[in-house]
């Protein structure tokens, strides 16, 4: 089974209906930021089992150049990335963006989380990604 993690311009860095305010529910357009092949791969491909639409890169500095308003509807980050870490990534984003955010990581976490952000802690299971994508759908 393949993924979709995608080079810089690709042609299919639009996820579908992306003028769309809102996924329709349960099903989430989810980008994924992970600098680690593996794991980035496995993330996108158990988003897309759980019926999600996701795409991943490998940086902070490629998921900006990604980032067109209401195009995602979850950003799903590991905070310690090469160059821009995962909160440089997420003050980076325009003011009154709609995305929720869920850092992922191993790190411990702080005792003040950016707020309106989820953290789910690394290694994490189908069900807990579940849990912190619902938490994020709520919101």
């Amino acid at each position: 089974m393949t993924t979709d993690v995608h080079q810089p311009n690709d042609s299919r860095d639009n996820p579908p209906n992306a003028e769309k305010t809102s996924a329709s529910p349960g099903k989430l357009r989810v980008l994924v930021v992970e600098d680690d092949s593996a794991a980035l791969s496995a993330t996108v491909e158990l988003l897309q089992l759980l019926g999600h639409w996701a795409t991943g890169v490998k940086s902070a500095e490629v998921a900006m150049s990604r980032f067109m308003d209401g195009a995602f509807d979850v950003l799903l980050t590991d905070i310690g990335l090469p160059a821009l870490s995962g909160y440089d990534l997420v003050q980076s984003l325009p003011s009154g963006h709609r995305m929720q955010v869920i850092f992922a990581s191993g790190q411990t976490q702080p005792d003040a989380p950016m707020p309106g952000t989820i953290w789910l802690a690394k290694p994490f299971s189908a069900e807990q990604l579940e849990a912190a994508l619902a938490t994020a759908s709520a919101a």
